[in-house]
């Protein structure tokens, strides 16, 4: 049997059959409260007359099915996809439970790209129930989703844990959705930009080429609750986020990166998100597993070009 890595000595693989500690585990298991706003004014941007995107990449919509979803229902919903008449300039990705990745690959039409929710830390060997990049290689999956709060928070993965993953990823060709954001109580206590920044830092240790990563802020508290950050607090964070890569990755990559919205992202709400500058994108949960609505969340891409 091939050693672990030693990198795993500490890792919260370990600790994996432990409780769920403490605030994090309430704040996940309870309703969220409402959000209180974000102190704006130190990162916004001056009003421009047309909304366009920051980052020079296309705008970005990714559905994560999460543990959702039977052949029969996945069939339905890849029907509705290649269905859908979706907006050309939007890069599209889905991401299915890792037993269905090959059925949704072998009928999704190829405007749609393929996205694992997670990946091994290294190369495949003896690590039961673990899924290699190079796996991933083997059957045309092109992305995978990194640093989720859920594996964060109910599974234990650290910063550091993360940014290993996604630089491995990287190394294997398999492009990343890398997610941050804060928990309720982080946010109450003024502390967003704070825990956004260190979980950017764990990437940013373990990545030195960025062409292939997304950025996904997604507020833990508003995942899955119904409640979603206004355009203005989302906003607030992804110019903070931009900025923080100019200052330190590179103005390149900060004039480059998309950075997404995630969190209770809808076919209702999605247009006045898209509006917002920084915006490149989404992330979207349950309303991926709705065709129609999906592709309302794709096409939110013409609000960009809505006067302010």
């Amino acid at each position: 049997m091939a050693a672990a890595p030693s990198y795993l000595a500490s890792s919260p693989l370990s600790r994996l059959a432990g409780p769920r500690r403490g605030a994090a585990a309430a704040a996940a298991r309870a309703p969220a409260a409402a959000p209180q706003q974000l102190r704006l004014g130190c990162y916004r941007r001056r009003a421009q007359r047309v909304v366009a995107m920051a980052g020079s990449g296309k705008f970005f919509v990714g559905g994560n099915w999460k543990c959702n979803g039977t052949k029969d229902s996945i069939s339905k919903l890849v029907s509705e996809l290649n269905a859908a008449t979706l907006e050309s300039d939007v890069d599209v990705v889905v991401a299915p439970p890792f037993i269905y990745i090959d059925q949704v690959k072998n009928s999704l039409t190829n405007r749609i790209e393929v996205s694992a929710q997670n990946v091994w830390i290294g190369k495949g060997g003896a690590y039961t129930g673990e899924i290699s990049a190079e796996q991933l290689v083997d059957i045309g999956c092109q992305w995978v989703i990194l640093g989720h709060s859920e594996r964060r928070n109910i599974l234990g993965e650290d910063d550091e844990f993360i940014g290993k993953k996604a630089a491995y990823a990287l190394s294997q060709n398999v492009k990343v959705i890398a997610c941050i954001g804060e928990l309720l109580e982080e946010r109450e206590a003024g502390k967003t930009f704070d825990v956004c920044f260190k979980q950017l830092k764990a990437y940013a240790d373990s990545i030195s080429n960025w062409t292939d990563v997304v950025i996904a802020y997604e507020p833990v508290w508003a995942i899955g609750t119904g409640k979603v950050a206004t355009p203005e607090q989302a906003q607030e964070v992804h110019v903070a986020v931009r900025d923080w890569f100019k200052t330190n990755v590179s103005p390149d990559v900060a004039s480059s990166i998309r950075i997404i919205y995630g969190g209770s992202v809808n076919a209702g709400n999605c247009a006045e998100l898209a509006k917002k500058e920084d915006i490149d994108g989404f992330l979207v949960g349950g309303a991926s597993l709705k065709g129609p609505d999906f592709a309302t969340i794709v096409n939110s891409v013409t609000s960009k070009k809505v006067a302010a």
